[in-house]
């Protein structure tokens, strides 16, 4: 999907490609990551992001 692709489009779209016999819970699932994923491209934009190694040491400290 582009840049420019309206939020709109992609929740049909996403809620035409699933089955017939999909659930609320199911496409509420499918909305919220594609939120998340969303979320995150924003983050990738405004460069907020941190680097492989940095995540690598922040991990490290969660395990203390």
């Amino acid at each position: 999907m582009t840049a420019n692709t309206t939020v709109k489009y992609q929740v049909l779209k996403a809620v035409e490609e699933m089955p017939q016999n999909v659930t609320f819970e199911e496409v509420m699932e499918r909305l919220y990551f594609l939120y998340k994923v969303n979320q995150g491209l924003q983050q990738v934009d405004a460069d907020n992001i941190v680097s492989h190694e940095e995540a690598k040491k922040q991990i490290k400290t969660w395990h203390k």
